[in-house]
């Protein structure tokens, strides 16, 4: 398993993007959110997209000179078509004007419909906190395929239907929570198989309805269940709620749309903090955090991490040792260079060990 350094493979992807037809400043939003992923311990969301993204381009479903279109505005709301451009470019373009419109309101929301995916959901909600305030993100795939099945059912009728919020501190490392409501994101499926590793009971049923370990039964007829296990019906709860606010609110429906292609409903939220707390919300976060991580450690612990805390970390070791990309998606990354004539990023060391 070869490591590259983020600057590498940051500059591969970029022109990988540029050779497919991507704009300079897109192709490098894309990238570096692909990479980022990979440099926090989400590979799943990081270069391994890489060749997926490509494809779309290619088959028209990702835009990849689209610019956004303000469909209504106010002075504490923005509703935004994507049109069909590069789910981070849009998603970033949006969470920059609501942090904007925060600033002079304390308050704004927004939607956006009509995206490619936008990747890992953390990092908008954290352009939010690098301004002093809250932010909370949703997302939901629209009407393309469904993969998680509501609880009780065992066919699949909902998306992945991710959730984030961050919340400003002056801790080293941000403090946020970045989840899928259904028991696993779709991506660590696709990371599974790449990897050909066995996945936990409770990621998967089969096609008879059966829990499996086996991550090629979802391409096999089978589904995703919802988040909580035997508790599911919090996740199957979560999953509604971010369905109705990230797809049904921005008017992009519910449902399977057989034609129809990969759609990135998305919900905003932006708060300024003094407009409710009465002390430095960032430094009583930072107590807060500090409290939790006092916690006595249960037995098979270490310590007790903060939301994020994983993350960081995970940063801080692959900006030093480099980023692990597992062999399948090296491959395929290599046939994208052979196939624009670029060179692959330079291996820093080729390696069996974890990231």
């Amino acid at each position: 398993m070869p490591s590259v350094g983020a600057e590498d493979l940051t500059a591969f992807a970029i022109a990988a993007y540029e050779a497919a037809g991507t704009p300079p400043e897109h192709a490098r939003i894309v990238a570096t959110h692909q990479v980022g992923a990979n440099l926090v311990g989400h590979d799943s969301h990081g270069v391994v997209l890489l060749p997926t993204y490509i494809d779309r381009i290619g088959r028209g479903h990702i835009v990849p000179v689209a610019r956004p279109e303000i469909l209504n505005e106010s002075p504490t709301t923005l509703a935004v078509n994507g049109r069909w451009g590069f789910g981070p470019v849009i998603s970033e373009w949006t969470m920059e004007r609501l942090v904007a419109k925060a600033r002079e309101t304390r308050i704004a929301a927004g939607t956006i419909r009509e995206q490619s995916h936008v990747g890992r959901l953390a990092d908008y909600p954290l352009m939010a906190t690098r301004a002093g305030f809250i932010g909370l993100m949703m997302a939901d795939s629209g009407q393309s395929a469904k993969a998680v099945a509501p609880f009780g059912g065992r066919e699949a009728r909902l998306g992945t239907n991710p959730l984030c919020i961050a919340f400003p501190s002056d801790l080293p490392g941000p403090v946020f929570i970045d989840m899928a409501t259904s028991a696993v994101a779709a991506g660590k499926l696709n990371l599974a198989r790449a990897q050909a590793k066995p996945i936990p009971l409770g990621w998967l049923l089969d096609k008879d309805g059966k829990p499996t370990t086996n991550p090629n039964a979802q391409l096999e007829g089978g589904v995703m269940l919802p988040l909580g296990g035997p508790e599911g019906h919090k996740g199957y709860g979560l999953s509604f709620a971010v369905e109705t606010l990230a797809a049904v609110l921005p008017g992009l429906g519910f449902g399977v749309d057989p034609k129809g292609r990969h759609n990135d409903g998305t919900f905003m939220l932006v708060v300024d903090p003094r407009a409710f707390s009465p002390t430095d919300f960032k430094v009583q976060v930072e107590a807060f955090v500090r409290y939790l991580k006092a916690t006595p450690p249960a037995d098979g612990f270490d310590e007790v991490f903060y939301p994020g805390e994983i993350e960081y970390r995970t940063e801080q070791r692959r900006r030093r040792a480099g980023i692990p990309i597992e062999d399948t998606t090296w491959r395929r990354l290599g046939e994208i260079g052979a196939r624009f004539g670029i060179s692959p990023p330079r291996t820093i060391i080729s390696s069996t060990a974890p990231g």
